[in-house]
């Protein structure tokens, strides 16, 4: 039991007559929200909450709204969850709402060894139904996205941050040149990717996380989901490491959605990279500044060496046919072994012996998800120490960020494919996109 379950029931109570409170449990994962399963009169229903109204500040619009949102698209035919209930300040459990539980899979890691037949035409033809949902029933208070203000946006992040990272620099000014008209708005879902469906034997069961839907370009949806890092792995298959393009691509117009411009696609598979680079800078920012101290923030802060990967590969057709084939220089050399009294590396390295041997073992739901998270957290300073790897650049990140620097000049497409590989080699080792990307670069 937890301190939620008081509170809880008195909600429940008020909200769906009487009942019993049972099975309370904190499900796994969440890089944002927290979500409870619990069971209330026989029936199963999730808790989604933030646990303070600080902890929504920042964000264009509160879980009211969000619910609201989730409730128009259930009622217009959308798998969306069915919301029973919205807190209020005198529940007491911070904000969120309550929906009723949809019984079905939602780890990437178990439906995409194996997915249903139907489910890349699913994916295609719900994503049409959410872009259909007519404007009349969008709640007022979701936000319509300007593209070239929300790039100048993400450019202003970028130098905030330290405006140090060439990667992130090449795609800010990449995305500038290639800005794309603007097109009549609809309801995009803004996180519409693996690991937010749901997924039975049937196919797609249910969209969940509406929390960063807005009024803006279809193609943006269209795209997230096919970026490299919502693949989990499965690069063989670019659409939602489920499927091809081209069938989910064919399940989306055939559903009534607008007929999909490969330029615009491929701008918005650069645009929400960059943004996700910068998200994971933010998570980092997140936790320096004490908003957020757990410590899967400071780990996701780290997995921005993924996405600047992923943009040099996506970028780098921009280079000339000779610097794409140009040799790689070569890593710096790795350190010594060592001798003497413990270094600062075999110090965490028992740490994190401890936490696997003596931790894990004994943790259960979401304490054995942060064990995990902190052993991944303390592999990394682990191979850093090892390599010393650094990202930051300001002189070149300024310099491609003006267009002073361009992929054509003798070299720097080199250089900077080197310095993907070294820093996801220390951040991500395991990214399907790092063994990729070594195969192609031939380093």
């Amino acid at each position: 039991m937890t301190d939620l379950s008081e509170p809880l029931f008195a909600f429940m109570t008020r909200t769906a007559g009487p009942g019993a409170l049972s099975g309370l449990s904190r499900l796994s994962g969440g890089a944002n929200m927290e979500s409870w399963a619990f069971d209330w009169a026989d029936r199963s229903y999730v808790l989604r909450r933030a646990p303070s109204a600080e902890y929504m500040e920042g964000r264009p619009y509160g879980h009211p709204v969000e619910a609201a949102l989730v409730q128009a698209a259930h009622a217009g035919g959308v798998k969306a969850p069915e919301v029973v209930g919205v807190l209020g300040d005198a529940d007491a459990m911070g904000t969120g709402y309550v929906m009723r539980r949809v019984i079905a899979e939602v780890s990437p890691a178990k439906i995409l060894p194996s997915p249903p037949p139907s489910l890349v035409a699913d994916l295609g033809r719900e994503l049409a139904h959410i872009h259909a949902l007519p404007r009349a029933v969008v709640p007022a208070g979701i936000p319509v996205m300007d593209t070239a203000a929300a790039l100048a946006e993400l450019k202003a992040r970028f130098l905030s941050y330290g405006g140090d990272r060439p990667a992130i620099a090449l795609a800010v000014k990449w995305c500038e040149d290639h800005l794309p008209e603007p097109v009549d708005p609809v309801l995009v879902h803004g996180d519409y990717r693996m690991g937010n469906v749901m997924v039975d034997a049937d196919g797609l069961a249910a969209v969940l996380d509406w929390e960063l839907a807005h009024l803006g370009d279809a193609h943006e949806d269209l795209a997230f989901g096919c970026m490299t890092v919502w693949r989990f792995g499965r690069l063989d298959r670019p659409a939602f490491g489920v499927g091809s393009l081209a069938d989910y691509f064919a399940a989306y117009e055939a559903a009534g959605g607008g007929q999909v411009d490969p330029a615009r696609f491929k701008y918005w598979l650069v645009y929400r990279t960059l943004w996700w680079a910068l998200g994971c800078l933010q998570m980092g920012q997140a936790w320096r500044s004490g908003a957020d101290t757990t410590v899967e923030r400071v780990v996701i802060g780290r997995r921005t060496a993924e996405q600047e990967l992923d943009l040099i590969r996506l970028l780098e057709e921009e280079a000339p046919a000779a610097e794409r084939q140009r040799a790689l220089p070569p890593s710096p050399d790795a350190a010594s072994a060592p001798t003497g009294e413990p270094t600062n590396r075999e110090m965490v390295q028992a740490v994190r012996d401890w936490i696997e041997g003596a931790i894990k073992p004994t943790s259960q739901g979401h304490g054995k998800f942060e064990a995990v998270v902190a052993m991944n957290a303390l592999g990394i300073v682990m191979r850093d120490l090892d390599a010393d790897i650094r990202a930051e650049d300001a002189a070149l990140a300024g310099a491609l960020l003006s267009g002073g620097a361009t992929l054509a000049e003798p070299g720097l497409l080199a250089k900077l494919r080197r310095a993907a590989l070294d820093k996801c080699a220390v951040d991500s080792p395991k990214y399907a996109a790092l063994a990729a990307a070594r195969g192609e670069w031939r380093g």
